[in-house]
């Protein structure tokens, strides 16, 4: 059975704890900056100086045995407090430094997030920020994410969530189509039109509106091209196929150039997106400065903007 010295110990339990976490070496190496056979090996020196196994290796993904849960257990708060400690001496002292992984919807990181960017770079010289643009609502603790930027009403209750900004649902059309097919006047009379939309299922979609007295109008739309991503759909429209419901802040471009207009500007949207952006990380009792000092300047750009 090979031995490992008490200083090398606390690093491969380290990383056994960082894989439980992520739930692959790929994902593991990537949050410890190593590369996956550094990963893989110091699992192997672990095991073999436990002399039981701890991970089951899959094709796609690692799965604990019932002695690594054990382990892994017992680990996890000992190191959150040894973490803990560590940050705050670190953070106490020095300027603001450290890496923040922040994954974000892609139209508005796209759009609105990364023009910014370099001006925190520039302001916060030691901070180093990871992006990960996807519309898909991740996990934070599991992939290791510090914070999220949601377009959600559904938030999860065990992290901290803060409003960053409130955002409208529009409908827009180019200036071609509407000049090639007529501006509708009321939300019924887009059953005749080609609506480009964000597919809800199987269902045949229904956009409602609520007028300024708050009465609602639902209606069934139809149309040649749906997909899950505002930025494709708003592309769409940008080409005349149709008329499509976004939020602002996928639009706002296009409509300040005069590339798309407003449609049934009276008129608002209801139950299409969520009314506000998040900013939602994971409940911790002390949060390094990078990951707070990145949410406050988020929020002095965006809240009231």
């Amino acid at each position: 059975m090979k031995e490992i010295k008490t200083d090398a110990l606390w690093i491969h339990l380290h990383w056994l704890l960082v894989l439980a976490e992520q739930g692959s070496f790929t994902r593991a190496a990537e949050r410890l900056e190593v590369s996956k056979a550094a990963m893989s090996q110091k699992i192997k020196e672990l095991e073999l100086a436990a002399g039981t196994a701890l991970v089951q290796r899959t094709t796609r993904s690692v799965r604990l045995t019932a002695a690594g849960e054990k382990l892994v257990e017992e680990l996890r708060d000992p190191f959150a407090r040894i973490e803990q400690s560590f940050f705050g001496v670190r953070d106490a002292a020095g300027p603001v430094r450290g890496l923040v992984r922040v994954t974000a919807p892609v139209a508005f990181a796209r759009q609105q997030l990364v023009p910014l960017v370099g001006d925190f770079l520039r302001a916060w010289p030691h901070i180093r920020l990871q992006l990960d643009v996807t519309d898909r609502i991740v996990s934070l603790s599991s992939e290791g994410f510090d914070l999220a930027i949601r377009h959600s009403s559904a938030l999860p209750e065990t992290h901290v969530a803060l409003p960053l900004c409130d955002t409208r649902t529009l409908l827009v059309a180019s200036p071609a189509y509407l000049a090639a097919h007529g501006e509708p006047q009321t939300p019924h009379q887009l059953a005749q039109h080609n609506c480009l939309y964000y597919p809800r299922g199987v269902e045949t979609p229904r956009w409602t509106f609520a007028d300024a007295a708050q009465e609602r109008v639902e209606v069934r739309v139809q149309g040649s091209f749906a997909t899950n991503n505002s930025e494709s759909i708003r592309d769409a429209a940008l080409q005349g196929l149709g008329i499509a419901m976004l939020p602002d802040f996928s639009a706002r471009e296009a409509l300040a150039s005069g590339a798309l207009q407003q449609v049934l500007p009276r008129w608002r949207a209801v139950e299409a997106f969520a009314e506000k952006l998040w900013i939602v990380r994971p409940y911790a009792a002390q949060v390094p400065r990078a990951v707070t000092t990145f949410t406050h300047w988020l929020r002095a750009r965006f809240v009231d903007a």
